[in-house]
């Protein structure tokens, strides 16, 4: 019997995870939820849910056995892909389709510092120490790193709990 390809349950998964998460990021920066905290969590979310259903579908392909390196292996996979695609389309959306995204989210992390009672100076201070971390690029690089650590965290609690090793046979 042939092995089923983790490669290609994660890329499935992966993607369809990506057309979601884009989905509902292109709804969040034209509505404005992304000011919102929900809007990340709902991001995470998806991703968990992706993880699931993917190592759900790999164990179901290896006669409903998988073990715990196998399900890590798949959920990990099914972050960076859905990673690269999400901080791509994410890349590209800020660049060429919403160029005033960015202008939204330093408006509002000014208003959060005012809410903080910083000063005009101290605000001033902090925008000019982030201003390197909040170019597109760098943006593209923190999105790909947070989607495979936490889809690897995610990936550590799932394979733990949906691990089913095959019985040994002794003869």
């Amino acid at each position: 019997m042939e092995q089923p390809s983790t490669a290609r349950v994660a890329l499935k998964w992966g993607i369809i995870i990506a057309v979601i998460t884009g989905i509902y990021s292109v709804v969040s920066y034209t509505t404005g939820l992304f000011k919102s905290g929900f809007s990340n969590a709902a991001i995470y979310l998806f991703l968990l849910i992706g993880i699931i259903l993917a190592i759900r579908e790999f164990r179901a392909l290896n006669e409903n056995f998988i073990n715990f390196g196998e399900s890590l292996g798949v959920g990990t996979l099914v972050s960076a892909v859905a990673g690269v695609i999400s901080s791509v389309f994410t890349y590209v959306y800020i660049i060429f389709i919403d160029t005033t995204i960015m202008g939204q989210m330093q408006d509002l992390q000014r208003e959060n510092w005012e809410a903080q009672g910083l000063t005009e100076e101290q605000i001033n201070q902090a925008i000019e120490i982030s201003a390197p971390f909040t170019t597109p690029g760098f943006i593209f690089l923190i999105g790909l790193l947070v989607y495979m650590l936490i889809g690897f965290v995610f990936s550590l609690i799932i394979s733990a709990i949906m691990k089913k090793d095959k019985p040994e046979m002794n003869f």
